[in-house]
């Protein structure tokens, strides 16, 4: 049934680079051929639940802006109806996938029993929604943040009982996954870090996590669920120093508890910079590990110290991150998710559907950007020189000799290497013709 809330807000289309106002795509043509695949089918965009409809406008310093149909989220009654809206965005914006947290679809009841119940009841109702209109789920995954069981972490807290809550509760939600035929499973240890060391057994932590991770996996295998389990790094808030720091910790981590070949990585860009790094950097190391798995797509302010979770808006920014997954074969079972929201002080409807739009369209030109340096093989053509010396037979060799046989050659030749130019600039500039 229809909530309202989206009324007089027609489907969005692709209009071209030329339109005028708000609500059109410029640039994301879900048809458009890129590197002969639907542009749709190598972005994978999923609405974030959280963001575009749990959360009410808050921030570090203020309470909740927005006004919704469906606030207080306190009832199931007021859970479907939120969900009614969820899928009227969906349909306006063609959106193929979306994604949830646990505590986003339906109210927390504080026991099991009855958080049980009612995940449930919204996922057969979310179930029948998907049937009818064809909106498909990326991932689903558990809130194992916000409540106040949580504050000293899930699978790392040193309370037993909270560990037994947090493994029923993944149970119950890779269940809901499943049923609602999710492509894959995501798990963010929020608060699975400490605030400081003068309380925290980090070995005992970490090896508590390691175990934890080890029994998602053996029930994905059970039940029989065909997606990908990911996990999400990020460095600090709401946790001092989390865990999952980066994308180079979490792979150290899947390797030291034997999961490196069945767990990847979900990487969101607000995450890279509150790790100092980029995004293209965090997708490169994934990618050189065989490890990216779906990407959430945001940008922090950056001004701010924390992660304000804002639509992409930096194409340049966008289409690197592209190239890497390009190169790498593309996304598979994971997409494009918006880990993104609207400003607390935008609070229309036609708000949320235009920073999708937005969104979107920086993504396909970004992507379109990506495919175009790909195809004239520019950068490609540059690392091959770069590294050509490591083509010779002696420099091969040399990777399986020792350092008195390499210290002999060096006398023996007696030279002084000169450097070679890095050639930075002329590459900027390179990229700066696509985007």
């Amino acid at each position: 049934m229809s909530t309202g809330f989206f009324d007089g807000i027609a489907p969005i289309r692709y209009a071209g680079p030329d339109a005028d106002g708000d609500l059109a795509f410029r640039h994301y043509n879900p048809d458009e051929i890129v590197l002969g695949k639907r542009m749709e089918d190598h972005l994978r965009f999923a609405v974030a639940y959280w963001h575009s409809f749990a959360w009410e406008g808050g921030d570090p310093f203020g309470g909740s802006t927005l006004e919704r149909p469906w606030y207080p989220q306190d009832s199931m009654e007021r859970a479907k109806a939120k969900a009614d809206a969820a899928f009227e965005m969906f349909a306006i914006l063609g959106q193929p996938y979306y994604c949830w947290h646990d505590a986003d679809i339906r109210p927390d009841q504080g026991d099991f029993a009855a958080n049980l119940k009612t995940l449930n009841e919204i996922t057969d109702y979310l179930g029948e929604k998907a049937e009818k209109q064809g909106t498909k789920l990326l991932w689903g995954t558990a809130n194992m943040f916000s409540h106040r069981r949580w504050m000293s972490g899930a699978s790392t807290n040193p309370d037993p009982e909270v560990f037994a809550f947090a493994a029923a509760t993944v149970k119950s939600c890779m269940d809901a996954t499943h049923k609602l035929g999710g492509e894959n499973y995501v798990l963010w240890g929020g608060r699975e870090g400490y605030e400081t060391l003068l309380n925290t057994d980090l070995s005992q932590e970490l090896d508590h996590m390691g175990r934890f991770l080890n029994m998602v996996v053996e029930y994905k295998h059970k039940i029989g669920f065909k997606g990908t389990i990911l996990v999400e790094p990020k460095p600090q808030e709401p946790s001092k120093h989390q865990y999952d720091f980066d994308a180079a910790t979490c792979i150290g981590f899947l390797r030291k508890y034997g999961l490196e070949g069945e767990v990847k990585l979900n990487l969101e860009q607000g995450h890279a910079i509150l790790a100092g790094h980029s995004f293209e950097h965090e997708i490169a190391v994934a990618c050189a590990e065989g490890m990216l798995g779906s990407i959430d797509m945001n940008r922090n302010d950056y001004q701010s110290g924390w992660d304000t979770d804002q639509f992409p808006n930096n194409v340049p920014e966008v289409a690197l991150a592209y190239y890497h997954i390009l190169k790498s074969g593309g996304l598979g079972t994971g997409g494009t998710n918006f880990d993104a929201k609207i400003r607390r002080q935008s609070l229309d409807a036609e708000d949320l559907i235009a920073g999708h739009v937005g969104a979107m369209d920086i993504c396909a030109r970004g992507l379109k950007a990506a495919a175009a340096m790909i195809e004239d093989g520019g950068l490609e053509a540059n690392l091959k020189a770069r590294y050509s010396g490591w083509e010779t037979p002696e420099a091969q060799a040399m990777l399986s000799s020792d350092l008195d046989t390499i210290t002999a050659q060096v006398l023996a030749k007696g030279t002084n290497p000169r450097p070679v130019s890095g050639r930075q600039e002329r590459l900027e500039n390179y990229v700066n013709r696509f985007v």
